[in-house]
């Protein structure tokens, strides 16, 4: 049985590929998922990976927060902690809690990636929004595209143009970090 999280991001993610007028197989072009697996998710039968969401948020034009943003709907001002939703990748325990109020012009992500854990994303999760990365707590190996980025605590990266990224902790503990979406403009 998919708990209320998995329902709400599988009719946030039909209404999303209805919306931009994208069918089930078009999304699956689009994103190299592959049909049955969208099918799955958007019935709440399947509990979707982080790369795998980024992926299909990617092909519908949304950073993966905006799709969570959209999962939790309207919120007010201030978003308390007991109140900010959190969301665990089944395969690899990468633990994802919405930090800012839904719907602001700046989102703010905390993310806690395991020990040894990598998470990767296609160039399209990158094209709709700005993004930078604080550490926080430990360490991050951040792949953007061929360039390698190895984070400490209080180390701050800005991305570049979008490209496939990944998110890996080559540590033996969790590393903490924060991610800082704004709508990317021209420069």
């Amino acid at each position: 049985m998919a708990d209320q999280l998995t329902r709400d991001l599988a009719a946030t993610l039909r209404s999303a590929r209805i919306e931009t007028g994208l069918s089930v197989n078009a999304l699956a072009d689009h994103s190299g998922v592959s049909r049955a697996m969208i099918a799955k998710i958007e019935r709440g039968e399947a509990q979707p990976t982080a790369a795998l969401l980024g992926r299909l948020a990617g092909a519908l034009g949304l950073t993966l927060s905006e799709l969570f943003a959209r999962t939790e709907g309207e919120s007010p001002r201030l978003a308390r902690l007991a109140d900010q939703t959190v969301w665990v990748d089944p395969e690899t325990g990468y633990r994802r809690r919405s930090v800012s109020p839904a719907g602001g012009p700046v989102q703010l992500v905390e993310v806690e990636l395991p020990a040894g854990a990598k998470v990767s994303y296609p160039a399209d999760s990158y094209a709709v929004a700005h993004h930078q990365i604080y550490v926080l707590d430990g360490r991050l190996r951040f792949h953007e595209g061929d360039l390698r980025h190895d984070l400490g605590a209080g180390d701050c990266l800005e991305l570049g143009a979008p490209v496939p990224c990944a998110y890996e902790n080559p540590a033996g503990r969790a590393c903490r970090y924060l991610v800082v979406l704004s709508p990317r403009r021209a420069r």
